[in-house]
């Protein structure tokens, strides 16, 4: 029987619409692109995820990538939304999966 990890599907979906948003907003085609390539990567990480809680290596990565990137961009322009939002968002799905990688929850490989 398949969890489905709801956590990460909705994180994946707010990166994706990010972009979107981003594009749609503000015409920023670098927006577009990050948030369709990260959200996807995050959207096949949840689907991972899902079908075993042990295999987050894809999810984990993208979320360290996508922080470390959004939360300089973050400190350079001092503005929250959209990359402090992401930021904080990543940081929480790394502290998420880095305690499942340590062995503090429990995530039952099926």
């Amino acid at each position: 029987m398949m969890t489905v990890d709801f956590v990460t599907y909705v994180y994946a979906a707010t990166v994706g619409v990010g972009g979107l948003v981003g594009y749609f907003k503000a015409g920023s085609v670098p927006s577009l692109g990050a948030g369709l390539l990260f959200g996807s990567l995050l959207g096949y990480g949840a689907y991972q995820m899902s079908a075993n809680p042990a295999n987050y290596y894809l999810t984990l990565g993208t979320s360290t990538v996508l922080g470390g990137i959004m939360g300089m961009r973050f400190l350079n322009s001092g503005k929250f939304m959209p990359p402090g939002l992401i930021a904080v968002m990543s940081l929480a799905m790394v502290a998420r999966l880095g305690a499942r990688a340590v062995g503090l929850t429990n995530s039952k490989a099926e």
